[in-house]
C-alpha cells in the first residue's frame, strides 16, 4: 500500500515539474515548486516508514520549514525587489 503511495506521489511530482516548467506566469511557477517541495516531504515520511527508519520524520519536517522559508522568501523578492534589508546607500543617508 506504502509502495503505492509512493508511486503516486513521484507521478504527482512530475506533473508538478512540468507545471513549473510550463506555467503561465511566474506565480504558478513558484506555486508548483513550493507543491513540490510538500510532496517531497511526504515522500521522505513515507520513505522513511518504508525502510522503518522514524528519523526520516525529522528530515522531513526540517525540509518543510525550509520549503516554507524559501518560498516567502521569493514570494517577497518578487513582490517588492529585495528581501527587506538596508543597503548601503540607505544607510548613508541616515547618518
Amino acid at each position: 500500500m506504502f509502495a503505492v503511495a509512493m508511486f503516486a506521489v513521484l507521478v504527482t511530482m512530475l506533473l508538478l515539474l512540468v507545471r513549473a516548467l510550463v506555467g503561465p506566469s511566474v506565480y504558478d511557477r513558484i506555486l508548483a515548486i513550493n507543491i513540490f517541495g510538500t510532496k517531497t516531504v511526504l515522500f521522505i515520511a513515507v520513505l522513511g516508514f518504508l525502510s522503518g527508519r522514524p528519523e526520516f520524520l525529522d528530515i522531513a519536517l526540517v525540509y518543510a520549514l525550509i520549503n516554507f522559508i524559501g518560498t516567502v522568501a521569493v514570494l517577497k523578492f518578487m513582490e517588492y525587489g529585495d528581501l527587506g534589508w538596508e543597503s548601503a546607500s540607505d544607510r548613508e543617508g541616515d547618518v
